[in-house]
């Protein structure tokens, strides 16, 4: 087990896939995380990593105790200019950043560049390197006339200004390997087949006599999960399909023949679409709207399990970019999800989460080696709060049913186009603005339409998709045509970060 002390940013998030990748357990926690938590986790190594964060205070922030714990210990970036100071040398921050593949000499007889060739390529910034070097450590990789790696072999501490976990970087690649299994003698125990009999027997142990409530959303992670859990418990699993009021097109009758017809599970839908409106009518807060919707689903849960026997578990298909995202130890570093940040403290029942441990990659594999469907395994991404974060703004029928034609519109225009399985995730938004815009030669002042369409492998980073101009002018021409309230249609090229893939 690998622990990650995350210190913000893209990188850390990169490094736990990358690690995981190589069927090594990993962990991201809190740069600020206790050194007794750390120690209860035991880990066979620890990798201090993460964006350059603004409060100057965060090396005050971490632990000094994680170098007298005897393991080895990676700092990478600006993990490695604490780690440096904390020793005593220093490391001068540019002014701006400038980031590419740039060649480095790296000193093979370091245990981290064993086995590599020469003349490495790895994703650099030319200005970022060591001023003076620590007490106890050497040069072990430079950069020009730069200083871009150093190590204490002793106590195998490592200190690099360069990052070796960004995914096209194959000498990266080899380093973070020889961190793994030459440094801290980590075996490949990391298994998605292991990992689906250890969950099974661990839920049929948990739940005992018992039964369990799934929250099925007929999305990906919830189907994933539900499927696990039915392989564990059977019949002891009643799954609960909420119809909010916040689906796009024909999702309600979709989920009901999938799970009803070809996974013959125990299924209760609930029409819910008045109360959660209600319940929303008047919010705009995008934070406040999914905390709403969290707690009542939790409630509709409530509801059914009271007219149940037994019921002791609500099971949900939350996954780790899901926690992540929602802040580790009740801090909110992007946003909360409704599963997890909007969940109310008062509930009836345990929340059991089989795939808290997995990234959305992990979690496809999962499902393939169930037996899913490709057409489920593969469905893109879709938000636990639905179109109540894609009608930006108050949420009412009206703007439901635009964005849900207009959603309806892209997705049948990008599956004819054959670019379905080219594309991640793509939705469409509805702005809380108004245009002025000309139908039949008269004025018009009625809503834009936002289209977005990324590639990611996980959700935690995301770039924005080129689809093709033509292509775009015949979804847009479809959607300002049937759909009398639209006027205007945009596309977003942003990619994650600066933004999410969500609006809201």
């Amino acid at each position: 087990m690998i622990l990650i002390l995350d210190l913000g940013g893209k990188f850390s998030r990169f490094l736990g896939r990358r690690i995981r990748e190589s069927q090594v357990y990993c962990e991201i926690v809190p740069y600020n995380h206790s050194i007794d938590k750390i120690k209860a986790k035991k880990p066979e190594g620890i990798i201090i990593s993460g964006g350059i964060p603004t409060d100057v205070a965060i090396a005050e922030e971490l632990d000094k105790g994680i170098f007298d714990l005897g393991v080895p210990i990676l700092a990478i970036g600006y993990g490695a200019r604490i780690m440096n100071g904390i020793h005593g040398g220093t490391t001068t921050m540019p002014s701006a950043f400038d980031y590419d593949f740039r060649k480095v000499d790296a000193d093979k007889g370091s245990m981290l560049f064993n086995g590599l060739d020469e003349g490495l390529s790895l994703w650099l910034d030319d200005e970022y390197v060591f001023d003076t070097i620590a007490d106890g450590f050497k040069t072990i990789a430079t950069h020009n006339d730069g200083v871009v790696g150093i190590g204490d072999g002793s106590n195998k501490f490592y200190g690099l200004k360069f990052h070796p976990e960004i995914e096209e970087s194959k000498d990266g690649n080899e380093i973070i390997d020889n961190f793994l299994f030459k440094i801290c003698n980590c075996d490949r125990q990391w298994d998605m087949r292991e990992f689906i009999d250890d969950s099974i027997e661990y839920i049929r142990a948990k739940v005992g006599d018992g039964k369990a409530l799934c929250a099925l959303s007929g999305g990906v992670d919830s189907s994933v999960a539900a499927v696990l859990v039915h392989e564990a418990i059977g019949e002891k699993l009643i799954c609960v399909f909420v119809d909010h009021g916040l689906l796009r097109k024909h999702e309600r009758e979709q989920v009901e023949e999938i799970f009803r017809e070809q996974f013959h599970m125990n299924l209760i839908t609930v029409d819910a679409k008045d109360r959660f409106l209600g319940k929303l009518k008047g919010v705009a807060d995008p934070e406040q709207k999914r905390k709403i919707i969290g707690e009542e689903f939790i409630r509709v849960f409530e509801e059914e399990q009271k007219k149940l026997e037994d019921i002791g578990y609500l099971i949900q298909g939350t996954i780790y970019p899901d926690v992540i995202e929602s802040g580790i130890d009740g801090k909110v570093a992007v946003k909360s999800h409704h599963n997890v940040g909007g969940l109310p403290e008062d509930m009836d029942f345990e929340i059991l989460e089989p795939l808290r441990q997995l990234f959305k990659d992990e979690v496809r594999e999962v499902g393939r080696l169930l037996g899913i469907s490709e057409e489920i395994v593969a469905r893109q991404p879709f938000p636990g709060p639905g179109l109540g974060i894609r009608v930006l703004g108050e949420v009412t029928e009206e703007k439901l049913e635009i964005v849900r034609e207009a959603d309806h519109i892209y997705r049948d225009e990008i599956k004819k186009a054959g670019w379905e399985d080219r594309i991640w995730q793509y939705f469409a938004a509805l702005p809380d603005i108004r245009t002025v815009g000309v139908s039949h030669g008269k004025r018009t002042y009625t809503y834009t339409i936002a289209l977005r369409a990324v590639n990611s492998i996980d959700g935690m980073t995301a770039q924005w998709v080129k689809i093709p101009l033509d292509l775009l002018e015949k979804i847009s021409t479809r959607i300002t045509d049937e759909i009398p309230l639209v006027n205007r249609v945009v596309y977003d090229i942003t990619s994650k970060p600066p933004g999410t893939i969500e609006w809201e």
